[in-house]
């Protein structure tokens, strides 16, 4: 038989220790919701498991030549000089969005070759690059 004292302390730990899995659970769940992947269009195509659901980051160069805008939207072409994706945007680019610069576009695919972003980031200056593009360039490069 376990004392009195004893039986306290195993409540005590059995009590903190659940608050603790379903904290570290709650935590996790939250954070599940507000990570975005980052993708090149090469992994885009070579990949059999992309939830076209889930919000996600792709990134390459804009093609020279692929700017197309009207009033509404602008398509232009995301490539890693291997693979290429076209992407749709509603709303106004940055000013430092252009052909042939690295850009990042936050968003859904509609499939592997169409992509519609909510949002347009475009480098900073020249020599930026995002690390995961400048990785994903330099195996391509290979």
């Amino acid at each position: 038989m376990l004392l009195k004292k004893v039986k306290n302390r195993l409540s005590i730990l059995i009590t903190l220790s659940l608050i603790s899995i379903f904290t570290i659970f709650l935590i996790l769940k939250v954070l599940e919701d507000n990570v975005l992947y980052f993708y090149s269009p090469s992994e885009i195509k070579n990949s059999n498991n992309i939830n076209l659901k889930k919000k996600m980051r792709i990134g390459g160069m804009v093609k020279k030549g692929s700017i197309q805008s009207n009033k509404s939207e602008i398509k232009f072409i995301v490539t890693d000089l291997n693979n290429e994706i076209i992407v749709s945007y509603s709303g106004t680019v940055p000013a430092l969005f252009a052909e042939g610069k690295g850009v990042v576009a936050e968003g859904n695919l509609k499939d592997k070759k169409f992509f519609i972003a909510k949002r347009i980031l475009a480098k900073h200056d020249e020599n930026y690059m995002p690390p995961e593009l400048k990785e994903s360039l330099s195996k391509d490069a290979k």
